[in-house]
């Protein structure tokens, strides 16, 4: 209990953390950021082999973030964990800034994957999974994608091969809020059973509250204890997740204009 509270704490000051890096610049992707602050929570106090030290540390664990566009809550966990300083969060999309709207792993440390083109980042996340198994080095490739990225044939193709190729070091995480850049993801092309269809796929596949420390914690280790398949865990989430003003935006909080007064009130909420 008491490392769930603690981790809960963690979560709220990376959220508080996240808006902070968005109001910097005034603008930018705050619902699919916050929405996905627990799974990274419970990856890098939890789960995740890595160095802050090191971040090229031979043998690690690797997260690629296939929805780049969630770059803010990204850097935001690197703050909070050392990667990066809290003046450097400040500088995100800025001139000369070495953090982009979206993660380039040529310019921050702790990125593994430059991400952004929708679809791309899960079929470079399975070519890691295959080089850490012909590696034997025992690293856990991760990936985040999205409902609404999941519109996008590279995703089916790369799975298909992570399938075929029995990868079981290989754990996928689908953002599952329901929404994308204009509408619900139902209106536009949506999955309809994402259970089902990843089954099919051939991934071993949990179902859980996807801003819950605990479930996504419980289903990472059933992952790992999974042999001969990846796994899919689908993170039913609420986009915008801690902040109820966001929340209550919809579809309009894929990308918004933040305010100082909306920072403040914010992070007062985030306390």
């Amino acid at each position: 209990m008491l490392r769930r509270i603690g981790m809960e704490q963690i979560a709220k000051e990376i959220r508080a953390k996240t808006f902070e890096c968005i109001a910097s610049i005034g603008q930018g992707h705050i619902g699919g950021s916050l929405s996905i602050v627990d799974v990274l929570t419970v990856l890098y106090y939890k789960h995740m082999n890595v160095d802050p030290k090191n971040p090229q540390m031979n043998g690690r664990d690797r997260l690629v973030v296939s929805k780049g566009h969630a770059g803010p809550a990204v850097y935001a966990t690197l703050c909070q964990k050392g990667y990066i300083s809290h003046r450097e969060l400040l500088t995100l999309n800025q001139f000369k800034t070495n953090l982009p709207s979206h993660c380039d792993m040529n310019k921050t440390p702790g990125i593994d994957m430059t991400t952004g083109s929708l679809g791309q980042g899960i079929s470079c996340a399975v070519g890691m999974a295959i080089a850490a198994k012909l590696a034997n080095d025992h690293a856990y490739i991760y990936c985040i994608i999205g409902d609404g990225e999941s519109q996008e044939g590279q995703v089916w193709e790369a799975s298909m091969y992570a399938a075929q190729k029995g990868l079981d070091n290989f754990i996928v995480f689908l953002d599952n809020n329901g929404m994308q850049i204009d509408n619900y993801t139902k209106n536009i092309n949506g999955l309809i059973d994402p259970i089902k269809k990843w089954e099919s796929f051939g991934f071993f596949v949990q179902s859980i509250n996807g801003n819950s420390i605990d479930e996504i914690d419980c289903a990472i280790i059933n992952a790992k204890k999974n042999k001969g398949m990846p796994s899919m865990i689908i993170l039913n989430t609420i986009k915008g997740k801690g902040v109820p003003f966001i929340e209550e935006a919809g579809v309009n909080n894929h990308s918004m204009p933040i305010s100082l007064e909306q920072l403040n009130k914010a992070l007062e909420e985030l306390k």
